[in-house]
């Protein structure tokens, strides 16, 4: 179960992030996740509140204030073939809507089976 947590700066259209999770759930789904496996939020913080280097590490174009941080936590075990297959379809569909891949970083989080609970209190990975 991937929960995927977007950080943006504020102020920010449902458009915008919608746009954004909708991608991130395709890339998701393209990569083998479920297509109902979908648990998602968003958070909007005030510039003081969300810093970011324009530049690091040696982009090709500055970052804005449409910059997007995406983190994906979920199980233990995909390869970095999954997680480049993952990356690159979602760099493919970001700029259809309209978003500079360049001002969107992706960091991926992995935590043991064990540690979700989907409901009711519940650890089937157990």
């Amino acid at each position: 179960m991937p929960l995927v947590t977007v950080t943006v700066r504020k102020p920010k259209s449902s458009a915008f992030k919608s746009t954004v999770l909708d991608a991130v759930h395709s890339a998701l789904v393209a990569s083998g996740v479920p297509a109902t496996d979908k648990f998602q939020r968003v958070i909007e913080l005030e510039s003081d509140d969300f810093r970011f280097d324009p530049t690091y590490p040696d982009l090709q174009s500055e970052r804005n204030s449409d910059f997007v941080l995406i983190e994906i936590l979920w199980s233990v075990g995909r390869s970095v073939k999954v997680k480049k297959k993952l990356l690159e379809q979602l760099m493919r569909t970001l700029p259809q809507a309209g978003l500079n891949p360049e001002n969107v970083m992706v960091c991926f989080k992995e935590t043991a089976w064990e540690n979700w609970s989907f409901g009711g209190g519940r650890l089937i990975h157990t």
